[in-house]
């Protein structure tokens, strides 16, 4: 039987709606499903009757705020990656440069990564001329829409408390406050993949397919906006689908060999293209060896990332450091990564491992696993490959971890709430604040003098919200809504702080990293 639970509800309370044995959380928008009596289906973020009366002025005001973290002072970085700044006034002048994503307007050589994010770009400055403006709001635009598309998705399935906490923490990364401030491509990288992990999630309510090929697509865009890097959520697109679809076995791989033919065709019209073209009437593959576009998708930006056998990379196997840092397991949390967006990376791992032990016996179409595997595939793969990648891998690359950090700990902090009864999630969820809140005070530690107040907020908040979560069923309403707010701002207010003052500083240069940064840092604005 789909029951809806409130917020205090058991089991043997929830409504039952129709018979689909699924959980449908508090908050959930439904409307009825082709118009059959007794099937439903979630609705996205739209003013609904059943929605809560906060839900759409809450996630107004989550847009909004997010608008002026990104916009506010926007010019001050000037051209930012002036690199990629040069190529945006190429591709406004010459359309050959823009599609090819030439350097220069002479069409002499291209960028050293695919041009989809220089076509956005590119096309401001035609239709709004050269500024740092006309070059970075874009890149603004598309944070805003990433948070807004992330915490739809989750609310989908989870209800607005989860989308919201999850469209928040993506918000407020430092890395992401940067990188959507900046025009590297990892701005669209990120709202593509967002975009293609909501596809998936509409894609496991019916299997009918069409959201399937289409997210499989838009990692193909994905694909054309920074190669590998996009392909690094794949497998966890195709691992949930194949496990969870809702359909028989063989319909889900055939299903998946469609869409990975639709990933392969988003992909390779303009790799068939460049290497169609005579080398004499094209610009010379920037990043290549040998000016062919698939040496730079299998060298340069594919598997030397990995090896290190690439021009310009370092080796840095086993925890040897060079000039991209040391490898190892414990990477994301070094000086030079962990300021950057691992904040609540710790607290992301352990909502999924409580998560996946909590639905360990549900049902193979269950939607809070799903959303596990989904969200914490993405998460695993491609911190893995961040840590252990011996090629070049700079600490903003992390912003790709933002939205699987922010859904984990939208989905598994409200759905363990939710499920307080059972002694494993309550338990659970006051370790994973505990253990965030100590993490956050690490990272505190690595810039004693930078806003010192935030240490003893994090400690006294961290122990209210533990204290709280552990007797909920013992205090009453207020203290409860004191406990779920402080256990909010232990967890937010230092990445708020360092996102405000990354917004506040100045960047540029090839390499940037959130303020303050403990590391060396690279270029103006990468330092502590």
């Amino acid at each position: 039987m789909a029951m809806i639970l409130t917020p205090h509800a058991d089991l043997h309370d929830a409504q039952v709606i129709d018979a689909t044995d699924e959980l449908v959380p508090a908050g959930a928008n439904l409307e009825p499903e082709g118009g059959q009596a007794g099937r439903w289906r979630l609705r996205s973020w739209r003013a609904r009757p059943d929605d809560p009366g906060w839900a759409r002025p809450a996630l107004l005001v989550l847009l909004a705020g997010t608008a002026v973290l990104y916009i506010w002072g926007l010019g001050a970085s000037g051209w930012a990656n002036s690199f990629y700044s040069a190529a945006a006034q190429a591709g406004s002048q010459s359309w050959k440069a823009l599609f090819f994503g030439s350097s220069d307007a002479s069409n002499f050589i291209t960028v050293d990564k695919p041009p989809a994010a220089l076509w956005i770009m590119g096309l401001s400055v035609r239709v709004f001329g050269l500024s740092s403006w006309s070059i970075l709001v874009p890149e603004a635009l598309m944070g805003v829409a990433s948070v807004g598309v992330l915490a739809a998705t989750v609310k989908r399935w989870f209800g607005a408390p989860a989308g919201l906490l999850a469209g928040a923490v993506l918000a407020l990364t430092p890395i992401a406050t940067l990188m959507f401030r900046f025009n590297n491509p990892d701005a669209m990288l990120v709202l593509v993949l967002t975009i293609g992990a909501y596809c998936m999630t509409r894609a496991l309510e019916d299997a009918k397919g069409r959201w399937l090929y289409i997210a499989f697509a838009l990692v193909g865009l994905g694909f054309l906006t920074k190669m590998l890097q996009a392909v690094l959520v794949l497998p966890a697109f195709g691992l949930v689908y194949l496990i969870a679809a809702p359909t028989g076995l063989f319909r889900r791989i055939r299903q998946l060999v469609v869409a990975t033919v639709a990933f392969v065709a988003a992909i390779a019209w303009w790799v068939a293209i460049l290497e169609l073209v005579p080398a004499s009437a094209r610009p010379y593959i920037g990043g290549s060896q040998n000016n062919s576009v698939l040496n730079l998708i299998f060298g340069y930006n594919g598997f030397g990332r990995l090896t290190g056998n690439e021009t310009g990379s370092v080796g840095g196997g086993g925890g040897g450091t060079g000039m991209w840092g040391a490898t190892g397991w414990l990477r994301l949390f070094n000086n030079e990564f962990g300021g950057q967006a691992s904040w609540l990376l710790p607290a992301a791992l352990g909502l999924l491992v409580v998560g996946l032990l909590v639905t360990l016996r549900a049902k193979r179409t269950d939607r809070t696993r799903a959303a596990l595997i989904l969200w914490g595939g993405w998460l695993l793969v491609t911190a893995i490959t961040f840590s252990l990648g011996q090629g070049i891998i700079h600490p903003y690359y992390t912003v790709a971890l933002a939205p699987a950090i922010g859904a984990l700990v939208g989905i598994g902090a409200v759905t363990l709430w939710r499920g307080r009864a059972n002694l494993l999630a309550r338990i659970g969820l006051a370790t994973v604040i505990a253990v965030s809140g100590w993490w956050t005070l690490r990272l505190l530690d690595r810039t004693p003098n930078w806003n010192s107040w935030l240490q003893p907020l994090v400690i006294v908040a961290s122990v209210v919200a533990v204290v709280g979560v552990l007797a909920a069923d013992h205090i009453g309403r207020a203290a409860v809504t004191v406990a779920l707010s402080a256990a909010v701002l232990a967890g937010l207010v230092a990445p708020a702080a360092s996102s405000i003052a990354t917004a506040a500083t100045p960047h540029s240069g090839a390499i940037p990293s959130a303020t303050p940064s403990a590391g060396s840092g690279f270029g103006p604005g990468g330092g502590a």
